[in-house]
């Protein structure tokens, strides 16, 4: 069942499944989308399908019209903060963060902020670095993260190889893996089918 979510900082759909699992994840958008891309979409109905309860949502940025920038990013984790917080309070399970791009950037970051909040996380085409400038890589509080991670990253994603990915991941002290998405670019359209997957990989790691 598919209902609305409110809440102060945030907005989406709560996916609830027909048998509950007890576990639940958060799952938001990148830079340039909302909750309503396809592959978010398709995602959440597939987790739920699985037994979690999902919280597909808008990051504040998005609610207010604005475009991301390190002004507002903070504010946006406090987004990612209130979903986990919102997903806590409706199951009795472990909560994993997820994220595409940018999303997955900031349910990392909190993570790392924050020890605990969330049990795991799911980062979808993580954003290593500005596409043709690898050498910006977005990585300095990898070595703070704590928190398992399941990277799903295209062989073709102009924002990281997946050679930079391995190297970046060999800087985080948490458990982590990677998933590649053939011939998956930055959108990763090509991983709407993998959810099954994504979620045996996910749980290895827990």
């Amino acid at each position: 069942m598919e209902e609305p979510f409110q809440h102060e900082l945030i907005r989406g759909t709560l996916h609830r499944p027909e048998q509950e699992s007890g576990d639940a994840i958060v799952l938001t958008h990148g830079a340039g989308s909302n909750s309503g891309a396809p592959l978010l979409v398709q995602l959440a109905r597939s987790f739920a399908e699985s037994g979690h309860l999902v919280l597909r949502y808008d990051l504040p940025f998005r609610i207010e019209g604005k475009q991301p920038n390190p002004k507002n990013a903070v504010r946006d984790r406090e987004g990612v903060h209130a979903a986990i917080e919102a997903v806590s309070r409706l199951s009795r399970g472990r909560v994993i963060a997820a994220g595409h791009s940018y999303g997955g950037r900031q349910s990392a970051m909190l993570a790392a902020e924050r020890p605990g909040a969330a049990d795991g996380l799911l980062l979808l085409s993580y954003p290593l670095h500005p596409p043709d400038k690898p050498a910006q890589r977005r990585t300095d509080y990898f070595p703070g993260l704590r928190t398992p991670a399941l990277f799903v990253h295209g062989t073709k994603d102009p924002f990281g190889s997946l050679e930079e990915v391995r190297e970046a991941l060999a800087l985080i002290p948490a458990r982590t893996d990677l998933l590649p998405v053939e011939g998956g670019a930055h959108d990763l359209k090509r991983a709407a089918g993998l959810a099954a997957e994504m979620l045996t990989r996910l749980y290895a790691l827990l």
